[in-house]
């Protein structure tokens, strides 16, 4: 089949929905956007090396909170056009591959992309003509170009001839009911040409507004831009909240009282540190990059230990509030509020909370936690569970240390029934009644 005949025929299945759709990684980024492709009218698959998650997508129910059960069971059990796998044979019968796997950092806190590698090999394996390829995971610049174009051109087959790839960050903000998969700005880049074309035609079908861009490098560099904007103004933020309570200053009234100028400003708030995915990660990778290049930026690097070191400041302060009462970190009762890494989501990948917990128990102290949304977690080998929120628990602990501020928990509560409240997200800001016994950042 000539050049002109393969985009036109992938072109042809994409309009008519015809098109097989296979996404590699079924977490926070690839079931939302399964789902999306296969109430658009896709025949979609999902792969996940998690037999757990596998077994309950095909069961109709959803293993990340952002996609309800029922629309899983709707999907799977009677439209019947989504269904998962641990295999990959779905690979050799798809039109469109998304790759959307974790990209996290090793121990040394360099990239780890060995999930990429990992699954474009997969995808290479049972490569055809007239596929598209779609790597979505946040990345350095340059990774699409030189690690899957070569492994996929391996039968001589040519990018933007014979198959076609792209690079098109996620952008799934987890917990965020506004912003879904749908009416986000999708940004695509391909290699070639033909591959933006049909990469912005295919999003096209389940995404509001489409932006093509020049290339996968301008593609990968926007992902990792848009998080550095984020790390840099969180890192200044947090090192003016230090500032700010030493000056006696309530930082959260002063970011308000700024957010009020229309034009110059936008406000980003302080807190425990950072935690996901995405924030105190992808910018990580761009900073790699430049190092292997011979370049610094030192911004990134500069605004991760501000942020890296939020915890133990936590730490800190929490001592200084029991101190402040007359009681001793040592031996005291502190109840953990809120440890997955963001309001109202139950991932806790990086999320400030684990370092805090453990810093608090080596000074001694007796850490209980409550999370509506994880249920238990082990922290340095040891298991802890989420323990009961009630007035009668609450006025048993030392301190109260809110670190993640769910939505589902009653901060009037908290605020009547604690004895002294550490408040790291503002949560008790907007409540009326003494303050005497709130300590912030």
């Amino acid at each position: 089949m000539k050049a002109k005949g393969v985009y036109e025929g992938l072109k042809r299945k994409i309009l008519s929905k015809k098109a097989m759709v296979s996404i590699v990684g079924q977490g926070y980024v690839g079931l939302p956007l399964a789902c999306e492709f296969a109430r658009a009218g896709f025949k979609t698959a999902g792969i996940d090396l998690s037999s757990r998650k596998v077994e309950m997508i095909n069961r109709g129910r959803s293993p990340v909170l952002d996609v309800k059960d029922e629309e899983i069971a709707e999907l799977v059990l009677k439209k019947k056009r989504l269904h998962a796998s641990t295999g990959y044979d779905s690979l050799r019968d798809s039109d469109v591959i998304i790759i959307c796997v974790p990209t996290p950092l090793n121990k040394a806190r360099d990239p780890d992309i060995s999930f990429i590698v990992s699954a474009t090999k997969e995808v290479a394996k049972r490569i055809r003509r007239g596929q598209l390829v779609v790597l979505e995971s946040t990345t350095y610049p340059g990774t699409t170009e030189e690690l899957i174009l070569p492994e996929l051109s391996r039968k001589s087959f040519k990018a933007g001839r014979d198959f076609f790839l792209c690079f098109s960050p996620e952008r799934i903000d987890p917990g965020n009911r506004k912003y879904r998969v749908a009416n986000i700005p999708k940004v695509v880049g391909g290699v070639t040409k033909n591959c933006t074309e049909l990469g912005c035609l295919f999003y096209g079908a389940i995404i509001e507004e489409v932006i093509p861009v020049s290339s996968t490098r301008v593609a990968e560099m926007s992902k990792l831009l848009e998080n550095t904007f984020r790390i840099v103004n969180i890192g200044l933020i947090n090192e003016l909240a230090i500032v700010a309570s030493r000056l006696g200053v309530n930082i959260w009234e002063a970011v308000r009282a700024a957010a009020t100028k229309p034009f110059g400003y936008m406000p980003f708030y302080p807190g425990p540190g950072i935690g996901g995915h995405c924030i105190g990660v992808d910018p990580l990778y761009l900073s790699w990059k430049a190092r292997v290049l011979g370049a610094e930026i030192r911004f990134i690097e500069l605004a991760n230990r501000m942020n890296v070191e939020m915890p133990s400041y936590v730490v800190e302060r929490s001592t200084y509030a029991l101190n402040s009462v007359g009681k001793s970190i040592n031996g005291a009762k502190v109840l953990v509020l809120g440890v997955a890494y963001k309001r109202d989501v139950d991932d806790i990948r990086e999320s400030p909370a684990l370092e805090i917990i453990s810093g608090l128990k080596k000074l001694g102290a007796h850490v209980y936690y409550h999370d509506p949304h994880v249920p238990e977690l082990r922290i340095n080998g040891t298991g802890l569970h989420s323990v009961a929120l009630s007035p009668s628990h609450l006025r048993g602990y030392d301190l109260v240390l809110i670190v993640t501020d769910h939505s589902s928990v009653d901060y009037k509560v908290v605020f009547r029934s604690s004895r002294l409240i550490l408040d790291t997200r503002n949560a008790l800001g907007d409540i009326k009644g003494s303050r005497k016994k709130i300590v912030t950042l």
